[in-house]
């Protein structure tokens, strides 16, 4: 296989992912044909066998490029600050922070203090309140 970047392979997993649900759904709709009773069939241009063997090529190329994407980001090191990484560990550490920033984002949104629904009409008229159990400006900070 021929070197490539990144992008470049992801760029050509998405052209062959394209190209895979392209042969589907030509198979979906070629696969079978309703002819009417006297009718002259009109055969769809469909070829089981050929069409099996580019799914399988296709199949095999992905697999070999998300292989060759695994080994070089588990190779290779990149320096984040003052300490050096694999690709991949940069990876799953990049998705932890977006799930983190995803709940200080909602934690930041937070009044520090909340007046929940009365009850009206209750025979118990204590109005509650909801507090933030954190400083707001810190989570803002973070």
């Amino acid at each position: 296989m021929t070197k490539m970047t990144s992008a470049y392979a992801n760029k050509t997993l998405r052209m062959l992912e394209e190209k895979k649900q392209y042969l589907l759904d030509k198979e979906s709709q070629g696969k079978t044909y309703v002819v009417a009773d006297g009718d002259e069939p009109v055969v769809p241009d469909y070829e089981y066998p050929k069409v099996r063997q580019e799914l399988d090529e296709i199949d095999l190329k992905v697999v070999k490029i998300k292989h060759a994407i695994n080994v070089s980001n588990s190779a290779n090191r990149i320096k984040v600050r003052d300490k050096e990484y694999t690709i991949d560990e940069v990876l799953v550490r990049m998705a932890q922070l977006n799930k983190r920033v995803y709940t200080l984002n909602s934690m930041r949104k937070t009044q520090e203090k909340r007046r929940l629904n009365t009850h009206f009409g209750a025979a118990n008229k204590v109005t509650e309140y909801e507090y933030a159990n954190y400083d707001i400006e810190k989570v803002n900070g973070d």
